[in-house]
């Protein structure tokens, strides 16, 4: 057998690329997501031109797996760079009408203040299946810093960065350096992940709040001390982020577990195929890792025993262990049940929500793992964490179960919703540099990792974004920067029914104003929008039937006087009732906003009036 050098091997990485991008999409068919399908987001754009543009790609990925700058300072690359990316996607509208809810929520805290919003969230300030942390965090943004979405993609897109970077802190924190910062990196390989992050919802946060947890616990199980409380913090703040972080923080007790069971002999970790004998540079920086001098006081592993005192060492080890982690968990618990008394009877209807209608629609919803583990995560990085099954089953490596927890859940319960599931892409995404770490030479890991970067970033920028821009609801979006641009400080809405709506259309009122400084006027009318219980019941969009109009909508007809109105509708030849007849009277059609889509049913078109002669 002749022996391939590093050049053959990094040719081969860039053909396995290339020969990547083909086979999807020739199978792009069988991609069921329900947002950024293949199949409809490649009838937008020039799959020979993006295909150009990857290849191309390939050479900056090339330079950079030469450099290894990039290992000097690990965790501000990660930030910088994922945040950079990112930045380039925050064009996209507002494509999931859930942002409604966020943003109607946030507003309130906004416009009535912080105490009127604890007072009233779940009651008047309607909360549907939501938790109330990141609603919360988005309020604040409003009040002291400006109604702009653009703060809240600042606020978001620092989330995923981070998100990035404490990947890379528990990476290195359970095995090595190396293991941390490909994990991080890695991360970015998920195409879908970029493309969430700049949209006013609450998954990408959620990810942030329970990665954090996960970090923070290990910290807390390490050292002790302050990280008791900062490990109950964020177990407190990750609770109430979302309903499905509940069954995601089993992976605390895992850990827990993992700590308590753990020898005082270096456990095994990853070493490179091929052998025990040669060790690759990558290889001595995680066998290093063993060593807690090397980590630091805060070791994963204990520090040495004194000869002939095995089991008494053992059981003070198991005793801090114990003491840190009730310690975590009861702090925690008792801010959580300080909050969830107070809020009982919301989180009890809620809680009988989720079991009765939300749990029942799971199986109506799904999305094909095919789907999620090979169109929207790049397969380099699925085959990879596939492969470090067997990696750590060799080593018979107990901290392994931490990272492969969440992932676990996944499949076992079958949870096909892409949405609900980000937030265990991080475990992911450090399952698939743990099976890479088996690879000899680190310029290699280097060059597949940025290979995986260069793909989810073309395919974000250049196939998802534009197919973004080219969908309906991008005309709530270029409505409100058209209205942002007159002269009126005023504008008053109207909403026509549609003939066979998918969702009530007056949730399009809060997405409209996000994208628009200007005040609204808006008086809903549910007669309009009637819709028989047994279509409400199982519609995947319910929480638009119970939409209730925010008290700052309304607003006395003396200020409408001079206004500019808006009529929001499927087409923007659809009949208008009498009533907008009468309003419309003096005024002349300024600007229509009608970009189709045969893809999606929920279709929104905008018609800007204006007082004639102005």
């Amino acid at each position: 057998m002749f022996a391939l050098k590093k050049n053959d091997y990094i040719l081969i990485i860039s053909l396995l690329t290339l020969i990547v991008f083909i086979v999807l999409f020739s199978l792009r068919s069988i991609d069921d997501n329900r947002l950024t399908n293949w199949q409809w987001a490649f009838s937008f754009v020039n799959a020979s031109r993006v295909f150009l543009i990857l290849v191309l790609g390939i050479f900056p990925a090339y330079i950079l797996s030469r450099i290894s700058l990039l290992d000097h300072y690990p965790a501000s690359f990660l930030f910088f760079f994922s945040y950079m990316i990112t930045t380039l996607i925050w064009k996209e509208p507002e494509v999931i009408v859930d942002a409604s809810r966020y943003f109607t929520q946030a507003k309130h805290l906004e416009v009535y203040g912080i105490g009127y919003f604890f007072r009233e969230w779940g009651r008047s300030i309607v909360a549907w299946t939501d938790m109330p942390l990141i609603p919360f965090f988005y309020g604040l943004i409003f009040r002291f810093f400006g109604e702009s979405r653009l703060y809240i993609q600042m606020f978001t897109t620092f989330l995923l960065s981070m998100t990035v970077v404490l990947t890379y802190l528990i990476g290195k924190s359970l095995w090595s350096k190396d293991i941390g910062f490909f994990g991080g990196l890695l991360l970015l390989g998920i195409p879908y992940l970029l493309i969430q992050t700049p949209l006013m919802l609450v998954d990408v946060p959620t990810m942030f709040f329970l990665i954090l947890s996960i970090f923070t616990f290990i910290k807390a199980l390490n050292c002790g001390g302050m990280w008791i409380g900062f490990s109950s913090a964020a177990v407190f703040l990750c609770f109430f982020s979302k309903y499905s972080t509940w069954l995601m923080m089993s992976v605390l007790v895992v850990i827990f577990i993992v700590y308590f069971f753990t020898k005082k002999s270096p456990s095994p970790l990853p070493s490179p195929a091929g052998g025990e004998g040669t060790k690759s540079p990558l290889s001595r920086e995680v066998q290093g890792c063993v060593s807690p001098h090397s980590m630091g006081e805060c070791s994963l592993i204990s520090p040495p025993l004194r000869g002939g005192d095995e089991g008494e060492g053992v059981s003070l080890y198991s005793k801090k262990v114990i003491y840190r982690g009730i310690s975590v968990i009861s702090i925690a618990f008792l801010l959580i049940g300080i909050v969830f008394w107070y809020k009982f009877d919301v989180f009890s209807e809620q809680i009988r929500l989720l079991a009765t209608y939300q749990k029942a629609g799971l199986g109506r919803w799904s999305e094909s793992f095919i789907s999620t583990f090979f169109f929207q995560v790049h397969p380099f990085i699925t085959a990879a964490a596939l492969y470090s099954i067997y990696a750590a089953l060799k080593k018979r490596d107990p901290k392994y179960i931490i990272i492969i927890w969440l992932v676990l859940l996944t499949v076992l319960l079958r949870i096909k919703r892409i949405r609900y599931i980000i937030m265990i892409f991080p475990m992911l995404s450090l399952m698939a540099s743990y099976g890479l770490a088996q690879i000899r030479d680190k310029e290699i890991i280097r060059f597949i990792s940025l290979c995986v970067v260069i793909f989810s970033f073309v395919t974000a920028i250049f196939v998802y974004l534009p197919f973004m821009q080219k969908i309906s609801i991008v005309n709530l979006k270029d409505g409100g920067k058209f209205l942002d641009s007159l002269n009126e400080p005023n504008v008053e809405v109207f909403v026509l029914p549609s003939k066979d709506p998918v969702c009530n259309p007056a949730i399009s009122v809060p997405i409209l104003d996000l994208f628009t400084k200007k005040n609204i006027k808006y008086e809903y009318d549910n007669i309009a929008y009637y819709q028989t219980w047994e279509n409400i019941e199982k519609s995947p969009l319910r929480f638009t039937w119970e939409y209730k109009n925010p008290g700052y909508y309304a607003w006395s007809n003396d200020s409408a006087k001079d206004a500019a109105v808006v009529v929001i509708s499927e087409e923007p030849e659809d009949f208008l009732p009498e009533r907008v007849k009468l309003r419309l009277k003096g005024y002349g059609i300024s600007r229509v906003f009608n970009t189709y889509d045969d893809v999606f049913s929920y279709r929104t078109s905008i018609s800007v009036y204006r007082k004639k002669g102005l």
